[in-house]
C-alpha cells in the first residue's frame, strides 16, 4: 500500500492525502522561493518531521518505561542555504516538565530523540541542533 498521494494544485501548491487515514495537508512554496507561504513548505514539513518523529519515539519509550512525560513541546527553526538551495540546519528546542525524570531517564530519552528514524535519515551534512530544557 502506498503511503500517500500528492496532487499539484497549481500556483506552487500541493495537496497530500495520507492513504491509510485519508487526512490531508497542503504545501505552498515559501515567499523567498516565489510562493505565497500560506501553508507549510516541503522543507518546513521535513524540518517539522524531525520534531514530530523524536517526540513520537520519546513518547513510546516513556510509555514503555512508565516515565512521566508532561509539558512536552518543541519549537522548530529551519535554516536554508543556497547553491544548491537546501535545508542546512534544523534547530529543535524541546521543553519537558522535568518533574519525575532523573538524570539517567533524561539522558535515555535524549538519546532516543537523537536517534529517531527521521534524524538518522537526514543527510550527514545537515546540522541537527536538539536542545532540551527541563522545567
Amino acid at each position: 500500500m502506498s503511503t500517500s498521494t500528492v496532487h499539484y494544485l497549481g500556483d506552487l501548491r500541493t495537496e497530500a492525502r495520507h492513504t491509510r487515514s485519508g487526512s490531508t495537508l497542503l504545501t505552498d512554496a515559501p515567499p523567498d522561493n516565489r510562493g505565497l507561504g500560506e501553508a507549510f513548505s516541503p522543507t518546513d514539513l521535513m524540518s517539522t518531521a524531525l520534531a514530530c518523529c523524536l517526540m513520537t519515539v520519546v513518547g513510546i519509550r516513556a510509555r514503555d518505561k512508565g516515565y512521566p512525560l508532561h509539558g512536552f513541546s518543541a519549537q522548530v527553526t529551519k535554516h536554508m542555504a543556497a547553491n544548491p538551495r537546501r535545508v542546512s540546519r534544523i534547530e529543535v528546542d524541546i521543553t519537558v516538565d522535568g518533574a519525575g525524570l532523573d538524570a539517567a531517564m533524561r539522558a535515555e530519552l535524549e538519546e532516543v530523540a537523537r536517534t529517531c528514524p527521521v534524524a538518522l535519515s537526514l543527510r550527514d551534512d545537515l546540522v541537527q541542533e536538539l536542545r532540551f530544557t527541563y522545567r
